[in-house]
């Protein structure tokens, strides 16, 4: 535990952390209280599903062209834009009552969505150099999940409260609060991006980036199906409160993952560890499309939620060793889209098939996605090997070095 200490001791590392929570906050109410406002206005699970995704899909199309933007021209701009237009947005689908214009506005709601965790996760780097990139990462990512805990909660509450449209009214103030505040911040201001090499390769062109990308393809439609299958589920059972409960759980189960991956020794590479680990998430989702909303959906969303805190962390590490120079947002970004995409098409498939088939098999899709995600990661592996390194103690005395040297005066 000393390392979270090392990081928590600066100043900077302390404010980042707190800057971006309400933000994050709000990306984990937006799709309940989507999907709540779009089932109560319309009486239609399969409509909730399709503003979902619509909701999703442009979210995730853009998210690609949103981190080239940081890579280009730095925080600044980018979060004054996009920060008060997303909480602009969410206020006007939230006083939409028609069928057209509610899908309309899920449309345009994920375009104006802003790029909060794509400009966290390069700030990190800058702050603790790669000596403590593990901690940091696990313990950014441990916070960004946290707010899982309280946003399905708070976001179902509210929502079936005798005043639902504030549960969106609220997301969109925790946007703007968080969003501003991340701005304020002096090396959010001062962050500048890193200088691409002449003559690289193009991002899809790369081929751990394409590896990657495939994963992310399984990975987005499973998620994406079992984000509409979980709150299906519950309605259809006439508990709607139990689905904000389960990915409350999850979210708490996520958030000691990351930590727990944080306190891995460096001299395990970053895709052993997430190769390992991915393997026991396929098999604890196994026995998913079996459970029913109640205790054995919680116990299990618990257990999953668990591992899936622990593969985030050696995820971004893989993608940060694989990367090319002067994509520190971009590669990130358009690996999200290519997820988030698939996630947008699994919602809106998944809402299709909760209605006419029942929610049971979204929560199969989520465990087949699974499996072949690892499958891609394990027999493309070789593609990743700058990701398969570990440094040497003299690497790790000189990097922890310059971390203690210029720590607090980023």
């Amino acid at each position: 535990m000393s390392a979270y200490f090392e990081v928590l001791r600066m100043r900077s590392a302390r404010l980042l952390l707190l800057s971006a929570f309400p933000a994050r906050l709000a990306y984990s109410m937006i799709g309940l209280g989507v999907y709540f406002k779009v089932q109560q206005t319309t009486n239609s699970i399969a409509f909730a599903g399709l503003a979902v995704g619509a909701h999703a899909l442009t979210g995730a199309l853009s998210a690609g062209i949103r981190g080239e933007l940081l890579d280009r021209f730095g925080m600044k701009w980018p979060l004054r834009v996009f920060v008060p237009a997303y909480a602009s947005m969410i206020l006007i689908f939230n006083a939409s009552q028609e069928r057209t214009s509610l899908l309309l506005f899920s449309f345009l709601l994920g375009i104006t969505a802003p790029p909060i965790n794509l400009s966290v996760r390069p700030l990190w780097k800058v702050l603790v150099g790669d000596a403590q990139l593990r901690t940091a990462y696990a313990m950014d990512t441990s916070m960004m999940n946290s707010v899982m805990v309280i946003g399905p909660v708070v976001v179902t509450f509210l929502a079936l409260s005798k005043h639902p449209s504030s549960a969106l009214i609220f997301c969109a103030v925790s946007m703007l609060i968080g969003g501003l505040a991340l701005l304020s911040l002096k090396i959010t201001r001062s962050f500048v991006p890193e200088q691409k090499i002449k003559g690289s390769l193009p991002l899809w062109r790369v081929p751990a980036l394409q590896l990657l990308a495939i994963e992310g393809a399984f990975i987005g439609f499973g998620w994406g199906a079992f984000d509409i299958g979980v709150p299906a589920f519950s309605t259809l059972r006439n508990q709607p409160h139990i689905a904000g409960t389960i990915l409350a759980i999850m979210g708490a189960a996520t958030v000691v993952g990351g930590l727990l991956a944080g306190l891995l020794s460096k001299k395990i590479s970053s895709l052993k560890a997430m190769r390992g680990i991915y393997a026991l998430w396929f098999i604890t989702t196994i026995p998913l499309a079996f459970t029913t909303p109640g205790w054995s959906m919680m116990l299990l969303g618990g257990i999953i939620g668990l591992i899936g805190g622990a593969i985030q962390v050696f995820y971004w590490e893989v993608t940060e060793a694989v990367r090319p120079q002067g994509s520190q947002s971009g590669a990130l970004g358009w690996l999200w889209s290519i997820e988030g995409t698939c996630g947008a098409a699994g919602a809106a498939i998944g809402g299709v098939v909760a209605e006419k088939f029942g929610p049971q098999w979204c929560l199969a899709a989520t465990t087949i996605s699974i499996g072949f995600g690892f499958l891609v990661i394990n027999t493309g592996r070789r593609k990743l090997s700058a990701a398969d390194k570990t440094p040497s103690d003299a690497q790790d005395r000189d990097a922890l070095g310059d971390v203690i040297s210029t720590g607090d005066g980023q």
